[in-house]
């Protein structure tokens, strides 16, 4: 159960009011702490059974004990394994009015929505301890994962209908649900679904590198690719143009949200889905493992009352983490925050955040006029794309607030360069940019499979060192196992190359000095850079060669 979604709920019902309601969500968000223990540890409920009993009075259910239930193995039968795992869902009664299940999260209306869909029968959501609930599946159905093969034997009846129709069955909401199921598990970023002439390849991006899962049936592309777009909003009937959507569901008990787009090919809609992991969202600034001289830098900068902030970097280098973890930082109750995003990827409590859409008009450059006349003060804006936006964030900068931006450049000092070719005049970049950050994610050495090793001299040649430079240094691989599929990688981490904006720079820029220059000034006056910082990951075998040589 999401905090949000409980809060809710007793606030509309009087329970606590507006401030104990923020109250909770801060404490169970931030802290991580389940909302039903805050619940208790506040006093709000003296024993978890008074919970359920709200919650039963706000669905208009009822509230049973389950503590000793064995229901007969004719009811059991009625929901498949997989999808009972899958929706936290465990099947009580079944009568006249349907069949009645509790659900461990009894407040999301999607779960009995998609399981109606599925077994095609009216579902009673009943409520029980979540507890209890989660015990009887784990006993009656198992805990592991459904397997792709259980499903498949649901789809060989399946391809005789349209797309449309087909994209209800069961047995492809079935598959489409594990598929995103398995997805989440294994910390994916990212969705593939690529419809070929003779297959149809599911394909997952874990920290940033792309696997291939047991692929369906090419006949079944179009079914799949139907269910994606019933789930996002989307135009089914359309397929000749490019679509945008959004999926926000619950898996394995945890809410999730997904941006999805559809792409027209040669052989049927690529899809491609955007898993939008909230629990990153609530990374703070101390845990992106930034040295503490670049912390204290941000910190610093990011609490100056105006001047332009740059985070610059490639597509999933992690720049709007960074930048979320700043806004978490300086989203105090005496500051107004805006922000304008293409699109909003994360909801954050207490800031005002403005999707842009070019299809109305709603540009980068509009939104942030608009936003001077909203007394701000601090800005975010989702990307400098064009003068316009750059022109305004810097008129912005001159009259008292404090902008934050992102670029994609290569390095730190290829943003200021960026900035006057853009059309921006040299002595304006002078006078508001306060600091460029730029960031790459590296892949992490798995801890479960981390051996030492000695690399060979070619590769030390790639990277500019010679046996004299190493010292006795050890170098690290991940040799591969279950923990990490293999790989030998485990998660990742960012490397930062950031360039202080202080007068001798502030002169170079003035004068139109080319990036090349301005790095060099930079790297004279203390500045390390992403090939550095790559490098003090690897002798802390926090990291591989491989990868630095990759990203930097």
């Amino acid at each position: 159960m999401t905090p949000q979604n409980v809060v809710d709920m007793l606030e509309s019902r009087g329970v606590v009011d507006s401030g104990v309601a923020y109250d909770l969500t801060q404490d169970s968000v931030h802290n991580g702490k389940d909302i039903l223990q805050v619940l208790l540890d506040y006093g709000i409920f003296n024993n978890e059974d008074e919970f359920w009993a709200v919650v039963a009075e706000e669905l208009a259910a009822d509230h049973l004990d389950l503590s000793s239930y064995e229901p007969p193995p004719s009811v059991i039968n009625i929901i498949p394994s997989g999808m009972a795992r899958l929706y936290g869902a465990f099947p009580v009664t079944l009568d006249g009015r349907g069949l009645h299940v509790a659900f461990t999260d009894p407040l999301n209306p999607q779960l009995v929505e998609d399981l109606r869909f599925g077994l095609g029968k009216e579902i009673v959501p009943v409520v029980a301890r979540r507890n209890h609930v989660q015990s009887l599946i784990d006993k009656h159905y198992g805990t592991s994962s459904p397997s792709i093969d259980d499903i498949f034997g649901g789809l060989s009846a399946v391809g005789k209908d349209s797309p449309e129709v087909e994209a209800n069955s069961a047995p492809i909401v079935k598959f489409v649900d594990l598929v995103m199921a398995q997805a989440i598990k294994e910390k994916a970023s990212d969705i593939h679904f690529e419809p070929f002439e003779h297959e149809f390849k599911i394909r997952y991006r874990v920290d940033g590198a792309l696997y291939e899962m047991a692929p369906p049936p090419v006949h079944l592309a179009n079914s799949v690719i139907s269910r994606i777009k019933v789930m996002s909003s989307m135009n089914i009937a359309e397929r000749r143009v490019p679509q945008d959507g959004r999926i926000m569901t619950v898996v394995n008990g945890k809410p999730v949200d997904m941006r999805v787009n559809s792409l027209p090919t040669q052989h049927g809609e690529s899809v491609v889905l955007r898993v939008l992991d909230r629990s990153s969202v609530n990374l703070d600034l101390e845990h992106l493992g930034m040295p503490p001289y670049l912390f204290d830098y941000i910190t610093e900068t990011i609490n100056k009352p105006n001047g332009i902030f740059i985070v610059t970097g490639p597509t999933g280098a992690g720049k709007t983490t960074t930048l979320y973890a700043c806004l978490r930082r300086i989203n105090t109750i005496d500051t107004k925050v805006l922000t304008a995003e293409d699109p909003v990827e994360y909801e954050l409590d207490g800031i005002m955040q403005v999707p842009v859409n070019e299809a109305v008009g709603l540009t980068f450059g509009k939104a942030l006029r608009a936003f001077l006349r909203q007394d701000p003060d601090r800005i975010m804006v989702g990307e400098m794309r064009d003068v316009e936006t750059a022109q305004i964030a810097i008129q912005a900068s001159l009259t008292g607030h404090l902008v934050l931006s992102t670029l994609h450049t290569n390095d730190a000092a290829g943003a200021v360069t960026r900035l006057v070719d853009m059309g921006v005049e040299p002595f304006l970049v002078s006078a508001t940019l306060e600091g460029v950050l730029a960031q790459r994610l590296l892949r992490t050495i798995c801890k479960n499979c981390r051996a030492p090793y000695d690399p060979s001299l070619s590769i030390l040649n790639q990277l500019g060192l010679s046996q004299d430079d190493l010292g006795g240094k050890k170098f690290y691989t991940g040799s591969g196992c279950d923990k990490c599929g293999g790989s030998g990688y485990k998660g990742r981490k960012g490397i930062y190359e950031l360039l202080e904006v202080s007068d001798p720079i502030r002169e170079l820029i003035t004068q139109k000095a080319p990036s090349l220059v301005l790095k060099q000034k930079a790297i004279e006056l203390g500045m390390a850079t992403l090939r550095e910082d790559g490098l003090r990951n690897i002798y802390d075998g926090e990291t591989t060669i491989e990868e630095v040589l990759k990203y930097t």
